[in-house]
């Protein structure tokens, strides 16, 4: 009995929860978009496990048709993205991002450093950056929040390998100023908001037209110009008893 192969009928065994083109829209969208089997389980109602056994025999099928996926560039490590960008002349986005987590157990060092000082919670943060169509080429690996976003970009060596690589323009938001400095104008940050010693000379111009246009604005509107009315006085306790 041991020997002898199992043989089932046609159509035994578990039934398939979802049809075929659903399995077929779910290998689609997770090999185009690279959605995870969670997300598509949300999407289709039902457990993660049945998302994957779709996924498994549909990529099969696939490949015996020619659809595979083709080997392009495989980017591991930042000095490799920043390598591409500079080789394919793209522009960079960098920015941090936060995801809220449990609070740490009680007794724990580092439990401090969980919190948020932007949003005053507990979380980690990681450092992602995208190519300027929004797909990403490389995520970092989450440290507490309580670090600082132009900190985090230091100790992964975005400073050494923009400097050291080719040439290469990254965008960053406010919380990166500093690194233009650093990168010798590579990575782009807004402007500081006001310059206490040696300001440049284009932040002297941009102060000259703002006092030009403060100037010259525009009258307020006639409601404003009205006098407000007092509306009526509560009457307290103690000057009702006074009365």
């Amino acid at each position: 009995m041991a020997a002898r192969p199992r043989k089932r009928a046609v159509g035994a065994g578990a039934k398939h929860q979802l049809v075929f083109i659903d399995r077929l829209l779910a290998t689609l969208v997770h090999l185009r978009h690279g959605a995870t089997h969670d997300v598509l389980a949300c999407w289709f109602g039902v457990d993660r496990s049945t998302v994957t056994r779709a996924i498994g025999e549909v990529r099969p099928l696939l490949a015996e048709r020619g659809c595979t996926i083709s080997q392009g560039l495989r980017l591991r490590t930042l000095a490799e993205v920043i390598d591409y960008l500079g080789s394919s002349g793209k522009t960079g986005i960098i920015d941090g991002t936060e995801i809220r987590v449990r609070r740490p157990a009680v007794g724990r060092k580092d439990r401090d450093t969980f919190i948020s000082g932007k949003n005053k919670q507990n979380a980690v943060k990681a450092m992602v950056l995208t190519d300027a169509e929004g797909r990403m080429l490389f995520c970092s690996p989450a440290e507490p929040a309580s670090c600082a976003d132009i900190t985090h970009a230091r100790q992964l060596g975005l400073v050494k390998h923009v400097v050291d690589g080719p040439a290469v323009e990254i965008l960053a938001d406010a919380g990166y100023q500093g690194l233009g400095a650093q990168t010798g104008g590579r990575v782009v940050t807004p402007p500081h908001r006001k310059f206490k010693k040696n300001p440049p000379d284009w932040y002297e111009t941009v102060q000259a037209v703002a006092g030009l246009l403060a100037h010259h604005r525009p009258p307020p509107e006639i409601d404003e110009l009205k006098p407000r009315t007092a509306g009526p006085r509560r009457l307290t306790a103690n000057r009702a008893r006074a009365r």
